[in-house]
């Protein structure tokens, strides 16, 4: 949107070569347009399913130990009716349902379903075609499935009271987590809907105005906010996952080891918005001006569909209502 209403200047030649290289490859894609880089972030993000292995032990649940042995989609929802069977509630998945789906959290923590399933939301310019396919809504009606074994979370506490065993999450959720279960924490990578296990990426970014009279000064600034020192003091602070390569690789929480390295591991296998393979995991979310149209119909279909919404209705509604706007507006082109 800032590009596209002129608002913001590429900073290629505003910062140094030595921060552009070391930015990691998922940040250099959430910032990139047309081959010109707009911005960099001094973090990233990522998702997984955060699981208490002293229950899945206790229920004799097999969970993966990375992503070459990620579950299948029927794997996943395997384990958690075996887990809610051995729960007192039936519920054994936590989806953090108390942010709202029909929101961005919807389609942060749930577009990896569309990816895994080999849709899109958005591919060359159309919603139609990737969004509303036989797969992606035989995905959702997976996703729909899960409910019934779902905690609402409304107290925010169902994970970390033991209330269940799985909880679908981002890298935030870690320090409560950590805190709360100890060496009985575990990191797993969502599950595979058939092109591969996928979560989403990116967040804030740094960018320099498009009228700038002191871009030299201001690329100047943003080498020093994206050394090593300050991304660490950041990312410290907030536990994300750092921008840049060298702050990544020195991480306690994500080199290899560490607690969250499986969120290092799928931010090295970045698809940027558009080449999503089967071997690639960090999707981009669609980089257009149209995106708030694109996340606001998306949201609300997968909102409708866990209420109990038909996937396929849901998802071509979901897509013509996307494809009307990019045809009200051209497309949104950048030129």
């Amino acid at each position: 949107n800032f590009v596209y209403n002129k608002k913001l200047a590429a900073i290629d030649s505003y910062v140094s070569a030595k921060t552009l290289s070391n930015a990691t490859d998922a940040i250099k894609a959430e910032g990139r347009i047309d081959g010109k880089q707009y911005g960099l972030g001094m973090y990233d993000s990522g998702l997984g399913v955060y699981a208490n292995k002293k229950l899945l032990d206790a229920a004799g649940v097999k969970y993966p130990t990375g992503l070459s042995d990620d579950w299948t989609a029927a794997e996943f929802t395997a384990a958690v009716k075996k887990l809610a069977a051995k729960d007192s509630d039936g519920k054994s998945l936590d989806l953090q349902e108390n942010n709202g789906f029909a929101s961005e959290w919807g389609t942060y923590a749930f577009a990896p379903v569309v990816w895994s399933a080999g849709g899109s939301l958005l591919k060359d310019g159309k919603a139609a075609g990737a969004l509303d396919t036989s797969a992606v809504a035989s995905a959702l009606k997976t996703f729909q499935s899960w409910k019934r074994y779902t905690d609402p979370n409304t107290d925010g506490n169902a994970f970390t009271k033991g209330r269940v065993a799985l909880s679908w999450g981002g890298h935030w959720n870690y320090p409560a987590y950590s805190k709360a279960l100890g060496k009985d924490l575990v990191v797993l990578p969502l599950p595979d809907f058939g092109n591969g296990a996928k979560t989403g990426q990116g967040s804030w970014e740094w960018g320099i105005g498009a009228d700038t009279k002191n871009g030299k000064a201001a690329g100047a600034f943003l080498d020093s906010l994206l050394n090593d020192t300050n991304v660490t003091a950041m990312t410290t602070a907030n536990g994300a996952p750092a921008g840049t390569k060298s702050a990544l690789a020195a991480s306690a929480l994500y080199k290899k080891g560490g607690p969250l390295q499986l969120f290092a591991e799928q931010l090295a296998k970045p698809c940027g918005d558009s080449d999503i393979t089967k071997s690639c995991v960090a999707v981009t979310r669609p980089i257009t001006a149209g995106y708030p149209t694109v996340t606001a119909k998306f949201s609300q279909a997968l909102s409708d569909v866990y209420g109990g919404a038909d996937p396929k209705t849901a998802l071509a509604k979901a897509a013509r209502a996307i494809d009307q706007d990019f045809s009200d507006n051209d497309g949104y082109p950048l030129s």
